[in-house]
């Protein structure tokens, strides 16, 4: 529902994005990080209830701490609201509340890992990424990952999940390559 609401919006609103345009913007709408970030704008948060009684501050912390839980809460919110309320009348809200997270898609790049395989692509090599290090207990790890071209490595970052850490190395590997 989150998908159809915002790919409409984009289908409408720039009918001259291609398909690939408007996937890369819309897989980054749609990420977790991006409903984290809205969840946080809207304070998504604080205005949980359970059981009638508002969270107490420690349980608003600890949830706007966890970027998993807060887009999940985001997602289930919008599809309880699509339940009740069907698509028509609640897409103009979704639209609203990511249109940050929209205008981002379209003027940044965020998905270093994609450029990355599109411009080895282009001359027939690959990207391989190896996790070098891993601390800390499983609900708070921290990634070490690097990113190898042709045996060389390029690339190395680091993040809390191993895709933050994989896509910083991807990053560093690209400003080598485009250097």
């Amino acid at each position: 529902m989150l998908d159809v609401a915002i790919a409409r919006h984009l289908y409408l609103e720039y009918p001259q994005f291609d398909e690939g345009r408007m996937t890369k913007v819309l897989a980054h709408v749609r990420s977790r990080t991006a409903c984290a970030d809205v969840a946080e704008e809207l304070e998504f948060a604080r205005r949980l209830r359970t059981q009638g009684e508002a969270m107490n501050a420690e349980e608003v912390t600890s949830l706007s701490a966890n970027v998993k839980v807060q887009a999940a809460a985001l997602e289930a919110a919008l599809g309880a609201l699509f339940l009740e309320h069907s698509l028509e009348p609640i897409a103009p809200a979704i639209v609203e509340a990511f249109s940050g997270q929209i205008e981002f898609a379209l003027h940044n790049s965020f998905d270093a890992k994609t450029e990355l395989m599109e411009l080895l692509g282009k001359e027939g090599r690959k990207a391989a990424y190896q996790v070098l290090e891993a601390d800390g207990p499983p609900h708070d790890r921290t990634f070490i990952c690097a990113v190898q071209v042709d045996g060389e490595q390029l690339g190395s970052g680091t993040g809390k999940t191993k895709k933050d850490a994989e896509q910083e190395a991807a990053r560093e590997a690209l400003g080598k390559l485009r250097n």
